[in-house]
């Protein structure tokens, strides 16, 4: 987190453009059907959501991609089978950063914060747990945009199918470098897409994606006007602000 023409969509996104973080491989629960069993003293996630903002908060919880790492501290996106946790800047080696693979399962401690509407766990320290692991399928929740219902799957990762891509600024870029043009090839890359007459602007967050990932490739090679298919973590910044880390021509 920084505190921050068919023919040629075709031959633009030529490439199956991945995701950097969450592979979007699915669900591996059916050989883990215990595993979101939480230890004792370990809330669920309708407890976690429940908590006041502030207070102290334990989960059990699963990596699903990591954002950075620097001076031992790491920010990382998970996610168990109920709802979705991001740890911002919890205390981590480098060592053991290396060892939060996705999938992974950690218990973590710290407090419920929030940060321009984004609700995340800071201050945080975790262990890592043995057993089960557990990889989430990217929930489509394009029929929930412009709805109060999208919030409820703040931090998911989750899918958004047949969007529009719309300029983002009156020059008529499809992206730019910052939220407002000032940056660079390697800066976070912003750009508009629409649905049904909305439109909304969506992130590739450049520590979490970087400038030589498949999908940040992909939004440098848009055109207004591609109709795209994308996945990420639906993340929050004074409104729905997804960090997108697959691109496709929609389907």
């Amino acid at each position: 987190m920084k505190k921050t023409v068919v023919s040629a969509l075709a031959l633009a996104l030529a490439l199956a453009f991945t995701g950097c973080g969450n592979s979007g491989n699915g669900d591996n629960g059916g050989a883990n059907a215990n595993a979101d069993v939480k230890s004792e003293g370990v809330m669920t996630y309708a407890e976690y959501v429940a908590a006041p903002l502030d207070s102290e908060v334990v989960i059990e919880t699963y990596v699903q991609a990591k954002q950075s790492w620097w001076e031992d501290k790491a920010t990382v996106y998970t996610q168990d089978r109920d709802g979705a946790y991001f740890l911002y800047d919890m205390a981590c080696s480098q060592a053991d950063y290396d060892k939060l693979i996705p999938g992974t399962k950690i218990k973590v401690t710290g407090f419920k914060s929030e940060w321009s509407g984004e609700v995340e766990i800071t201050d945080a320290t975790f262990e890592i747990m043995d057993g089960a692991t557990y990889i989430a399928s990217a929930n489509d929740v394009t029929a929930l945009l412009g709805t109060d219902d999208l919030i409820n799957h703040q931090n998911e990762y989750v899918a958004f199918k047949g969007m529009t891509v719309e300029p983002a600024d009156d020059s008529g870029a499809a992206f730019l470098y910052k939220w407002d043009g000032s940056g660079e090839d390697g800066d976070d890359l912003y750009f508009n897409v629409s649905l049904n007459g909305n439109t909304y602007t969506f992130t590739v967050e450049s520590y979490l994606c970087d400038n030589t990932t498949d999908v940040y490739a992909a939004v440098k090679n848009l055109q207004v006007g591609d109709v795209i298919d994308m996945e990420g973590f639906l993340y929050w910044y004074e409104g729905v602000n997804p960090h997108i880390t697959s691109v496709t021509a929609a389907k």
